[in-house]
């Protein structure tokens, strides 16, 4: 039986994807692309799952593209699969964190961005290396790169094709925490059950204003988050009447 390329597992409200090629560095096929939009498929339809871990079996995220699988003229069912799959990990109604160890490194990178948190191990590296391969960004990298860091930081790092450790992601806004390698998956699992812990309708609401704010004036925005366009949280009274939390 052929192991999937992306495992799924829930646990309390935390739902897992993890790229499921450790031999390869979890580097992206079409294959993994279309077994990932799967899963994100049916979890924009999930009413069960508060939060989503992103990571890479083995001692990496992901390196990248599979070149080989490139060269060997593999394809996608469709033209922009691949993009619209970042696209589809990005819009999920609930907050997403990418788990970032070992190796992120272009199309893996890309992928990354797509999510609302990135956590990183200090022994990562990343970058993007469409530069050192002849290769132009497809998957998003010119635009949410730039959302992250600004634009000049951007053009360097993709200029140079250079690699940075953990904590200097931190120190540019790469990533939001870099912590440990030992302390990694108690690091992930702790923010995962913070917010699994708060209402699931709000963050959802206030994932959809932050997102949707980009495509807005100021003031624009500022109207629309006052005339609630998302409605309230379905469990706003049971929380209300519960009292504040403790801890």
């Amino acid at each position: 039986m052929t192991e999937p390329l992306v495992l799924r597992s829930d646990d309390g409200g935390i739902t897992t994807l993890t790229l499921n090629r450790p031999d390869k560095l979890n580097a992206l096929t079409p294959g993994v692309f279309v077994e990932l939009r799967h899963h994100l498929d049916d979890l924009a339809d999930s009413s069960d799952t508060a939060v989503v871990v992103l990571e890479g079996a083995g001692r990496s995220f992901c390196a990248g593209h599979d070149l080989p699988a490139i060269a060997s003229g593999e394809r996608a069912p469709t033209r922009h699969f691949e993009p619209e799959t970042v696209d589809a990990l990005e819009s999920l109604p609930m907050p997403t964190i990418a788990r970032l160890h070992g190796h992120c490194f272009t199309g893996g990178l890309e992928l990354a961005l797509g999510c609302d948190l990135l956590v990183a191990a200090a022994s990562t590296r990343l970058g993007d290396t469409h530069g050192q391969w002849g290769l132009a960004p497809i998957w998003g990298m010119s635009v949410r790169l730039p959302e992250r860091v600004g634009r000049s930081t951007a053009k360097e790092l993709m200029f140079t094709s250079r690699r940075i450790t953990g904590p200097e992601a931190l120190a540019i806004g790469l990533v939001d925490r870099c912590v440990p390698d030992e302390d990694l998956d108690a690091t992930v699992r702790a923010l995962a059950q913070e917010i699994a812990a708060n209402s699931p309708g709000t963050n959802r609401i206030v994932k959809r204003l932050v997102d949707e704010r980009r495509e807005m004036t100021r003031s624009e925005a500022l109207h629309r988050e006052r005339t609630l366009p998302h409605g309230l949280p379905d469990d706003m009274a049971e929380r209300m009447a519960g009292g504040p939390r403790k801890g």
